[in-house]
């Protein structure tokens, strides 16, 4: 049985993360619609003027239902080269962002087709600076649950308010610039990562009640 089942994301916030700490299996849905404005190509990180979103372009779709898996990354704006430049402004003062860096960077060197494909292989990237080792795979259909099974397709989206989701918490921890702005919840995993290393596996552990 499939305990949970979850979008593709691109660097997912720490709620999508937290769920994948506390399931051993999650099945990525691929053939919802691709739809605007979520966390499939964009991730929120903070910056010294605050929150900032960075979004991947897409070659735009032929209708309102191409899915998710046919989504194809546009290599409009040279976006890769802004998005790397970004979390080194952001974070090179971080605590372990020296330690992380040449594990993300050559997701920002090398160019993919497909925004699956990126988010999945960076998706394992980070799984592995987090030493969590869940199975996942991508849904073969659109998957139609009648079970318990937790379904957090539309529940991780940044259009909804994190109170919203009844099993997840935002546990504070050390952001480079929380005397500037205090603590911003659920910020993309990197930004986890980064100033935490190790123990951001505790506040994933932490984080689901």
């Amino acid at each position: 049985m499939i305990p949970l089942i979850l979008p593709s994301a691109y660097l997912a916030p720490v709620q999508y993360y937290a769920y994948l700490y506390a399931h051993p299996n999650a099945l990525v849905e691929v053939f919802d619609h691709y739809v605007k404005q979520t966390y499939r190509n964009r991730c929120v990180v903070a910056g010294p003027n605050g929150i900032q979103s960075l979004t991947i372009p897409i070659v735009k779709p032929s209708d309102h239902r191409t899915p998710m898996k046919d989504i194809r990354i546009s290599e409009h704006g040279n976006w890769r080269h802004l998005h790397w430049n970004a979390l080194v402004s952001n974070y090179e003062r971080s605590p372990f962002f020296d330690y992380y860096a040449d594990d993300i960077r050559p997701f920002y060197e090398k160019p993919y087709t497909f925004l699956v494909d990126f988010n999945e292989e960076l998706q394992r990237a980070v799984l592995s600076m987090l030493d969590l080792e869940p199975q996942f795979s991508r849904t073969l259909e659109y998957a139609v649950l009648d079970t318990d099974i937790p379904d957090l397709r539309q529940l991780i989206s940044p259009k909804l308010a994190i109170e919203e989701d009844a099993h997840f918490v935002s546990r504070p921890y050390y952001q480079v610039f929380s005397l500037k702005h205090g603590f911003l919840p659920n910020l993309s995993i990197i930004d986890l990562v980064f100033n935490m290393g190790p123990e951001a596996r505790l506040i994933l552990k932490e984080s689901i009640r």
